[in-house]
């Protein structure tokens, strides 16, 4: 038996529904500059798992609370065991990459709303969802080799997916911060919205991407998935089969009449 969202008890996390079919996931540690603590994972664990089970989720939004989006992994917890095994600290560290990267099991969009400082595991976090919008202003970088370690959370991986090669280069070995107009040009994120709107255009982006219809858009986010596909005839052929499923729902049939009868369209997943 699935557990409710709603039923979930949370540790430096909140789960709001803002709108219909939209999820707020909202990182909830502002004294720490939302750091991710150890009971931060496990309830950012337990609220995915829901989540993925939830029919009624069509879009997850991410934000931090306060003035920072995230600053990372807590580095107490990171340098807390100096004594330990390689092969202790590997399954500790892998446990961690794979509890925040399980937001890329949700079928539905992902939105990194990026509020503030999205930092080392924080801006990974971020780069692990579909689609990214910073607040002007909000410092972003994966200063790992700083830190005196390895980048870890899957950002050697991510990064240069979103950015390209010779940029993550820069940014992974350097450990500089970008924003604003540079962090759009590179492709960190695709757009850059005043302090003052941020929240009220994030909201309508995702009441937006709930009002579409849940086959395609799941379909859509899974063609795209780890860069798209191998080729171009990959590409035909997944398309070739993805877009016959999607013309046999009744989705369809209601999107049509919707665009002759020039009104929104009332989809149901089916």
């Amino acid at each position: 038996m699935s557990t409710s969202p709603e039923s979930l008890q949370l540790t430096h996390l909140r789960l709001e529904r803002p709108a219909e079919g939209v999820v707020r996931l909202v990182l909830d540690n502002p004294d720490t500059r939302n750091a991710m603590s150890e009971e931060m994972t496990a309830s950012w664990v337990s609220a995915i798992d829901a989540l993925a089970d939830d029919p009624s989720v069509r879009v997850v939004v991410v934000t931090g609370e306060g003035t920072a989006f995230c600053s990372g992994g807590n580095t107490s917890w990171i340098a807390g065991e100096p004594d330990a095994s390689v092969d202790r600290l590997r399954t500790r560290m892998m446990a961690f990459y794979r509890a925040w990267l399980s937001i890329r099991r949700l079928e539905v969009p992902t939105i990194a709303a990026i509020n503030g400082p999205a930092i080392g595991a924080g801006l990974c976090l971020a780069l692990a969802c579909d689609i990214r919008y910073a607040q002007q202003g909000a410092r972003m970088g994966v200063p790992f080799v700083k830190l005196g370690m390895h980048p870890g959370m899957a950002g050697t991986h991510l990064l240069p997916q979103a950015v390209g090669l010779a940029a993550a280069r820069d940014l992974l070995l350097t450990g500089r911060v970008v924003q604003d107009d540079e962090a759009v040009q590179l492709g960190l994120v695709s757009r850059v919205l005043p302090l003052d709107t941020f929240a009220d255009i994030v909201l309508e982006t995702a009441v937006g991407v709930a009002g579409t219809a849940p086959i395609p858009s799941r379909l859509t986010k899974l063609a795209l998935q780890d860069g798209g596909h191998a080729d171009f005839e990959a590409a035909l052929q997944w398309e070739g089969l993805a877009q016959p499923v999607t013309l046999a729902t009744a989705d369809l049939q209601e999107g049509i009449r919707a665009a002759q009868e020039r009104r929104p369209a009332r989809f149901e997943g089916r």
